[in-house]
């Protein structure tokens, strides 16, 4: 164990709940700031809305391209 010694400066019984506590504590800080400080967060745990799929381009732009100039003419 890397920092085994730390145990003979404090002991298991208080330092173990300390460690685990200090942990959960901090997990809930996150998760609290970010429901509150975003808008994003509270849309996707409702479902937020569906968004439409955007149409892609089938034709390479260059060939879009040679297109316009062809029509241009």
């Amino acid at each position: 164990m890397n920092q085994g010694r730390i145990w003979t400066v404090v002991n298991p019984q208080v330092g173990l709940p300390l460690f685990l506590s200090a942990v959960v504590i901090t997990s809930l800080i996150i998760h609290y700031s970010i429901l509150t400080h975003t808008t994003w967060y509270p849309a996707f745990m409702q479902g937020g809305q569906k968004k439409v799929a955007i149409e892609t381009q089938t034709t390479a732009p260059a060939v879009l391209a040679l297109n316009d100039v062809t029509l241009a003419k």
